[in-house]
């Protein structure tokens, strides 16, 4: 175990740069450092800098706390931080240290940072500097160690599920592939409610024409095919579940690992580490991708790292990243984006890769987010605050901050709030949307067109501030949580589920019963 004392002469003397390799590294401050930068697990979850003299937030929610969370660390008294953490010890002064290796975490203390390997030892980038200067030294150390995309530039995707979520059927894709004429995507991606269930990647009833038909529609439009899978996991409904018990995850009492409340119910974790399951995935990919899809959204993938016991007793982001890797080897040169993704254990073997939680047709969605402490919930400002943060991660891999919206129908953001999203996906250069195009009036259809079409000259300015083509944005109002009423749960959690039926599922079982079939 290190232990170091950060002081003036340390820093002078040790830094800008250092590897240290050590099960456990500790450094202690004279003084508390006014900010740390706590990083969350998986795509959705928490990252931010925040006050270390505030107490962590606890998700109120088990069954939120599950998704949204690593669950090993989630009751944690302690501000903890997947892989790498930061401290601000003076303005624009930052000392960041950063795992190399799978299975690293961070635990803050009010005058001192421990950092430690789940299992093992492995390698620490310890680096000072401007904020900049740390973060672009931690993603050059992670593009020599696991890699980086294969794509020059991210593709322009039209994706399903924010119009019309699980509603979907192969009539209402070949009616929006009318629709879009004359908007330049590169790729129209079918999200989930294609499947019969999670873990039978089949297409369903709504899709009798196969896939295969399919994806040859979207390719006669001079465009790649996508498809959404949730690879790693499984719903009791589905066939796998019955048929291969021994593939799915299991906790210390022996009872499946659920992954948290998704819109198939709880389903279930598979053990990554299952020789049989590898296999299945294999061939499993190779039938997608032999329908002509060459874009696979792979979502829920922190499912692969839960904890728990596995069939091969290796650490758990190591059987995730091999299970990763089967995929990337069945994909070929498809271009994956990982969703729901464990960060730093998927680097490499994905193209692109979501870094923030689910944005919204609204702003917030109050009793889920602030009522229960959950800044990882689906909502607009959460995704934005988490995805400022993980932005210096684009060297290494095309960063998605989600969707934008165009539409004025069934949206309920201000226009300030909209170009919030806007200016986001600008930045990032990650441009996607889910708009029908029977929802955008010329001017919004125009709009939509300019912004796939027109690459703006960004640069940033200050931690949360941006120039666009000269146009100063400033983030800053929009990245701090809000700690809202501390309802009962139960309150918070079907006052919640109300808004999204009304605000999402409502419009989307509509609008799914206008066009013909």
């Amino acid at each position: 175990m290190s232990i170091i004392i950060v002081d003036e002469n340390w820093l002078v003397k040790s830094v800008p740069e250092l590897t240290i390799k050590d099960s456990h590294v500790t450094l202690k401050f004279l003084t508390p450092p006014k900010r740390i930068f706590r990083h969350g697990w998986h795509s959705w979850t928490l990252t931010s800098w925040l006050d270390p003299s505030v107490p962590p937030l606890t998700n109120r929610s088990s069954e939120f706390r599950l998704r949204d969370e690593d669950p090993s660390y989630a009751l944690s008294n302690k501000h903890t931080s997947s892989w790498v953490g930061a401290v601000e010890l003076e303005p624009d002064r930052i000392l960041l240290i950063g795992a190399l290796d799978l299975g690293g975490r961070l635990e803050f203390e009010f005058s001192s940072v421990t950092a430690f390997y789940e299992s093992g030892d492995g390698e620490w980038l310890i680096t000072f500097g401007s904020e900049d200067q740390v973060f672009s030294s931690y993603a050059r150390s992670l593009s020599l160690k696991f890699g980086k995309t294969r794509f020059a530039t991210p593709p322009r995707v039209w994706c399903s599920w924010y119009s019309l979520y699980r509603w979907i059927d192969q009539a209402a894709i070949k009616n929006i592939l009318s629709g879009l004429d004359g908007l330049p995507f590169d790729v129209i991606q079918v999200d989930d409610g294609w499947q019969v269930a999670y873990g039978d990647w089949e297409p369903n009833q709504n899709f009798s024409f196969g896939m295969k038909k399919l994806a040859s529609d979207i390719q006669s439009t001079g465009r790649r095919a996508g498809l959404w899978i949730a690879p790693f996991m499984a719903s009791k409904k589905s066939a796998l579940y019955h048929r291969h018990p021994d593939w799915l995850l299991r906790d210390e009492n022996g009872k499946h690992v659920q992954v948290g409340l998704t819109w198939e119910g709880r389903p279930y974790a598979l053990d990554t580490s299952h020789p049989e399951l590898l296999e299945w995935l294999t061939k499993m990919i190779q039938t997608v991708r032999s329908w002509g899809i060459s874009y696979l959204k792979l979502d829920f993938l922190y499912a692969g790292a839960l904890p728990g016991k596995r069939y091969k007793n290796i650490p758990r982001e190591q059987a995730y990243r091999n299970a990763l890797q089967v995929v990337r080897d069945a994909a070929g040169d498809a271009y994956i984006l990982a969703c729901g993704a464990p960060i730093i254990p998927s680097l490499g073997l994905v193209d692109g890769l979501r870094i923030g939680p689910d944005v919204t047709p609204y702003w917030v969605n109050k009793p889920l987010a602030e009522w229960l402490n959950n800044p990882s919930e689906a909502s607009s400002v959460n995704a934005i605050r988490t995805c400022l943060h993980r932005l210096w991660l684009n060297p290494i891999v095309h960063t998605d901050p989600d969707v934008a919206f165009f539409r004025s129908r069934y949206n309920d953001l201000s226009r300030v709030e909209n170009q919030m999203l806007l200016d986001l996906g600008t930045i990032s250069g990650f441009k996607s949307t889910s708009d029908l195009p029977q929802w955008l009036d010329d001017g919004q259809f125009e709009d939509l067109r300019q912004y796939l079409l027109v690459k703006a000259v960004t640069r940033k300015v200050g931690r949360y501030q941006y120039s666009i083509n000269g146009r100063l944005v400033d983030f800053e109002p929009h990245v701090h949580f809000k700690r809202g009423l501390a309802a009962p749960i139960w309150f918070a959690r079907n006052l919640g589920l109300i808004k999204i039926i009304l605000r999402q599922v409502l419009p989307a079982v509509w609008e799914s019963r206008l066009h013909p079939k």
